[in-house]
């Protein structure tokens, strides 16, 4: 309901297109609110915060979660501290003036960053799991929460199943590394600003880690995805690599390239850095969008459009001398 308020005191829509009685649900609330222009007020880091509660409520309305205590202090803290800043920033009002300081989460001993939380839930899990101790469902139900929170900083949606879960408990109990289990996890953190009822928790994105934020509409992914992949990985095409791909000549692929401004799009182009040298490189998606243009037979159409561009350049340089 507060992210449907700010969107709306943004002059954002909370409608279904086409759908003129019914309000938007949880993630398309959370795209708008993320990538919604004028209307957004969302960081990404916040973005991953409410896809792990909302993983988690649906956890505990329609399965069995067991948290520990630092992980329980964490979501309600990092939930608050969250509520907090869009009440500020959105409304310009603070939330101790709406809600009393003594209700807000508490603990002698929070959590003070990610990967010694996971560990220490890793090290309990296998703990239940040992020989004879009968206790594989409360394993599982503890994995179940560190399982969610690892999927919502990947950008994967709904609850892992039965058989993930089984799965997780399998490798816990050969003693695979957590790092192995939930990869997802290393690419934030947890900050902590103050203390007292002024305790400012959040999710932080680690530095160099790559985002992608999902399109408003787009199915199959949440609202954003982080991802530990280096740049040479997905940006694999130089422009010779893409004429030879398309059978066609250097030329025509910079003319379509320009045309396309394919350069404008980060999923398609990134200029990589390697020592001294700059790299212009290309991905598949690149390869994919020019492929389809030479099918449709816009190489004319773009090989005119770069002659005419280079002797207009070359007209306003003879004018300028």
């Amino acid at each position: 309901m507060l992210l449907k308020a700010a969107l709306l005191h943004r002059g954002g829509s909370i409608r279904e297109k086409g759908k003129a009685n019914q309000t938007i649900g949880f993630s398309l609330c959370v795209r708008r609110a993320l990538t919604g222009g004028k209307a957004a007020f969302l960081s990404e880091e916040q973005s991953i915060s409410l896809q792990a509660i909302n993983g988690l409520r649906d956890a505990a309305q329609h399965h069995l979660v067991t948290l520990s205590e630092a992980a329980l202090y964490l979501h309600p803290q990092a939930g608050v501290t969250l509520f907090r800043d869009i009440l500020d920033k959105v409304f310009g009002r603070k939330l101790t003036d709406v809600v009393p300081s003594r209700v807000l989460p508490i603990s002698t001993s929070p959590p003070v960053d990610l990967v010694t939380l996971f560990a220490q839930e890793h090290a309990a899990v296998r703990q239940l799991l040992k020989p004879r101790s009968r206790k594989a469902q409360l394993a599982e139900q503890r994995l179940r929460a560190m399982a969610i929170l690892d999927r919502a900083i990947k950008g994967e949606q709904g609850q892992p199943t039965e058989s993930e879960l089984r799965t997780l408990a399998k490798a816990v109990k050969s003693g695979t590394d957590w790092l192995d289990l939930f990869p997802g996890v290393a690419a934030v953190n947890i900050t902590v600003d103050g203390s007292g009822p002024t305790l400012s928790l959040r999710l932080t994105k680690q530095e160099g880690v790559p985002v992608r934020v999902t399109r408003d509409g787009e199915a199959g992914d949440a609202v954003i995805a982080i991802r530990r992949v280096n740049d040479t990985d997905i940006y694999t095409l130089g422009r010779n690599d893409l004429a030879t791909k398309l059978k066609i000549s250097q030329f025509e692929a910079s003319a379509l390239i320009e045309l396309l401004e394919v350069q404008a799009d980060p999923e398609c182009y990134k200029v990589i850095r390697i020592g001294s040298q700059a790299h212009k490189r290309y991905s598949m998606k690149a390869l994919d969008i020019l492929a389809k243009a030479r099918a449709a037979g816009r190489i004319g159409e773009a090989v005119k459009h770069m002659k005419a561009r280079r002797t207009g350049r070359a007209e306003n340089r003879v004018a300028v001398r």
